[in-house]
């Protein structure tokens, strides 16, 4: 959302406030918010998230009840006229859902798109329903709000913010060495696997099996991202951690682990991968820019539009390990065109320029099914 929130501050109608919780605050996944202030950015309200209740399903509805809270009293201090909100994570819902409440314009970026993740595609349609005016990314996107029972009015396709400037924006090789190593050019692969069931031990089952197969092709360096806090995550975590605990692979030294990295080394790293291996939306989106091939492994972006580097397959089993030998290709790792159906960029100033003509009124702010 950076170049959203650049255009926003720059825009002379509007005044930018950014409220943080969630993943943002959790010192296990890097602690985010800090790198957001680092980056020069005012963070207007912080609202807590336990992030070892937020573990389970209960535990997460019951982050998600306190959040919903607590961006109320946030937007009502910052007496805040539009809430923005994107996708479908339940930090999303509870903003959405906490402004419409209260009164206040939603606007909605990637709605209409289809994930199965965990809640994910409930969650996304249920902030369609909250918001007021909708910025999906793709025509297939605006044409789903639309069926929704949404005004056509409401509807604005801009594209994905998620590749505006992608290209400028990726760390030079560099930059990206200074922060997680040395790593060999279209050598290494990138991998990012987030839960799909809430149940720890089934997770790190599937992460251990996916790291397995990863490991059968002598890729020179295996880079890994943690996930993020759905419930489930931790047991990818403790997989994750086993790497440096496990003296009897001697190849551990050719792993390496971050909780986090910063926005422009994560799209350095992605650029450069031979290929991008797990279940992150990023494989869907932002890869297709560079041309890098994706292996999404699993059911989390069943049903979701992606460009021709995307190949799907099931968790563990003899298909992965064939899709793996194939994008290396003995060492030549296979490439794509650069080209990507979630846009060419501008998707930022596109909403901004909508935000700041948004008439707030009560056409606007009462909804009624359009059909």
């Amino acid at each position: 959302m950076r170049s959203t929130l650049l255009a926003i501050r720059a825009h002379p109608r509007l005044q930018l406030q950014i409220v943080a919780t969630g993943m943002h605050l959790d010192r296990a996944r890097g602690r985010s918010i800090d790198a957001i202030r680092a980056d020069g950015w005012q963070v207007d309200r912080v609202v807590a998230w336990d992030g070892k209740l937020g573990a389970t399903r209960p535990g997460s509805a019951r982050c998600t009840g306190s959040a919903m809270a607590g961006i109320a009293a946030a937007l009502e201090e910052l007496d805040s006229d539009v809430v923005l909100v994107v996708g479908d994570r339940v930090e999303a819902f509870a903003a959405a859902a906490a402004g419409h409440i209260s009164g206040r314009v939603v606007a909605h970026v990637h709605g209409g798109d289809r994930a199965a993740g965990q809640v994910d595609d409930s969650l996304r349609h249920t902030i369609t329903k909250l918001a007021h005016f909708h910025f999906p990314a793709t025509a297939e996107s605006a044409e789903r709000i639309a069926k929704l029972g949404e005004d056509p009015w409401r509807i604005r396709r801009v594209g994905s913010p998620g590749i505006d400037g992608i290209a400028r924006e990726a760390a030079q090789r560099r930059e990206v060495a200074d922060e997680v190593g040395p790593l060999d050019w279209r050598r290494y692969v990138l991998l990012l696997q987030h839960p799909v069931d809430g149940d720890k031990t089934i997770e790190r089952k599937r992460a251990e099996n996916l790291l397995e197969a990863v490991k059968a092709v002598p890729f020179r360096q295996i880079v890994i991202i943690y996930p993020n806090n759905d419930p489930g995550s931790r047991g990818i975590i403790e997989a994750w951690e086993g790497i440096s605990t496990a003296a009897k692979d001697k190849r551990a030294s050719l792993f390496i682990t971050r909780p986090d990295v910063p926005r422009r080394v994560f799209l350095g790293l992605l650029r450069d991968a031979a290929l991008l291996v797990g279940n992150s939306s990023s494989g869907i989106i932002e890869a297709a820019s560079f041309g890098t091939p994706v292996i999404d492994v699993g059911p989390r972006q069943k049903g979701r539009e992606h460009g021709s580097n995307v190949m799907h397959v099931p968790y563990g089993g003899s298909r992965l390990c064939r899709a793996l030998k194939s994008i290396w290709n003995d060492g030549r790792p296979r490439r794509y065109r650069a080209l990507n159906i979630y846009g060419s960029g501008g998707a930022g100033k596109r909403i901004a320029t909508a935000l700041a003509g948004l008439r707030i009124d009560e056409r606007l702010l009462r909804k009624l099914i359009a059909y």
